[in-house]
């Protein structure tokens, strides 16, 4: 029985540089995609209007590259997710949940992820809405996210 490890194909790694260049192009749109999903995230903004937004966007994105190669898979690989306060993650709502809306002062997780022929660039990013340098977050909210950002630190080696 022939061993399904030998292959005389090339392995596809990082040191390939399409691969290579295929998880930055990935990372890129995905890093765009987040930019413009997060001004997206204002008061009495709906929830699954972002997602659809931000799923939208890759598409359009993702669609401006590799144009000659038909048959290459690229799009969306982890779709548009809005987690609002208690949401831990992944909440892509159905168009037939109940409607959730942005509120000054919640505490949203964005979630998204680019993928060009399977290599994905997955993003998220955490952010209390309202507050900016000028109108820092403040109690228990503010601590949260310190305590979070503070343990990923530590644990990061950062």
């Amino acid at each position: 029985m022939a061993d399904l490890y030998d292959s005389d194909e090339e392995e596809l790694t990082i040191e390939n540089d399409a691969v290579l260049t295929k998880y930055k192009t990935a990372g890129e749109i995905s890093n765009l995609v987040m930019k413009a999903v997060i001004n997206e995230v204002i008061p009495g903004a709906s929830v699954i209007d972002i997602c659809i937004f931000g799923d939208k966007m890759i598409l359009d994105e993702t669609a401006k590259h590799y144009k000659k190669d038909k048959q290459l898979n690229k799009g969306i690989a982890f779709p548009t997710c809005i987690c609002v306060n208690e949401v831990v993650c992944h909440f892509s709502p159905l168009r037939s949940d109940p409607a959730v809306a942005i509120k000054e002062g919640d505490l949203v997780k964005i979630e998204l992820g680019v993928h060009i022929d399977g290599y994905a660039g997955v993003v998220a990013h955490s952010i209390v809405v309202g507050s900016s340098a000028e109108n820092p977050a403040t109690g228990g909210l503010a601590d949260a996210v310190l305590a979070a950002h503070n343990c990923l630190k530590r644990h990061s080696g950062s």
